[in-house]
């Protein structure tokens, strides 16, 4: 069972929300942490709270040569992969924007692509590795003014399903994950309605579920969608 000291993770959308909650613990595990947002701001305020250390990348994810390039500027292996950066613009069908719509697919798909392809041969090289990617209910049902990001986290989903198997003879889990839990977000902030607001939680609480995923590589885990509130606080659920 490999302790995240001595792993190089990368979390994508660590500036803001449940990615920066998720560095900040792995950060208090030792990890090397490699974090990519779109917000340079928020990537520098985590990385003050963390005492330094972590490698920013300040990155469009729904920009493939961007993303490329930001990919490039990783110093070695990837022993876990983080991808959390989403976007959520709710619009009814007939509102929404082509570059609306291809931003939201570029950064829940594509990118997880780029991601998974660069950091694959290291894992395979290394005997194993995590793939972990942030789903949600939008990954399971449809919602209304939610086309672009129920396309994007479904996308997602079978995308992971594939790498599990891809992955299983080189020990590389992959699965998705979904809070479990209404959490307290700048995306949430936006757009939870005020039954949801009520009763949400700090990200900080959903976080030991992806260590425990990273850290474990149970096999029995890759290939599903797991719940982070379920595996954090179990007795709660």
């Amino acid at each position: 069972m490999p302790a995240l000291s001595d792993q190089r993770v990368l979390i994508t959308g660590a500036g803001q929300g449940l990615g920066a909650a998720i560095a900040r613990v792995f950060a208090d595990h030792g990890a090397d942490l490699v974090l990519m947002d779109v917000d340079a701001a928020g990537l520098q305020a985590v990385q003050d709270q963390i005492g330094g250390g972590a490698l920013t990348l300040t990155v469009d994810l729904a920009d493939a040569e961007a993303t490329a390039r930001a990919i490039a500027a990783i110093p070695g292996p990837v022993d876990t992969l983080i991808h959390n950066a989403a976007i959520l613009r709710p619009e009814p069908l007939e509102q929404v924007s082509l570059s609306t719509f291809t931003a939201t697919m570029n950064v829940g798909i594509q990118a997880a692509f780029q991601l998974s392809q660069a950091v694959w041969p290291g894992m395979k090289a290394k005997g194993g590795g995590a793939l972990i990617f942030v789903s949600s209910q939008s990954g399971i049902k449809g919602f209304v003014d939610e086309t672009a990001y129920c396309a994007a986290k479904h996308a997602l989903e079978g995308f992971s399903k594939c790498l599990a198997m891809e992955g299983e003879g080189d020990g590389i889990l992959s699965c998705t994950i979904t809070p479990g839990k209404a959490m307290h977000t700048p995306m949430s902030e936006r757009n939870y309605p005020p039954e949801l607001k009520a009763e949400w939680i700090d990200p900080a609480r959903l976080a030991p579920a992806f260590v425990q995923i990273a850290t474990t590589r149970d096999p029995a885990l890759s290939g599903q969608r797991l719940n982070a509130w379920n595996m954090s606080e179990p007795e709660a659920s």
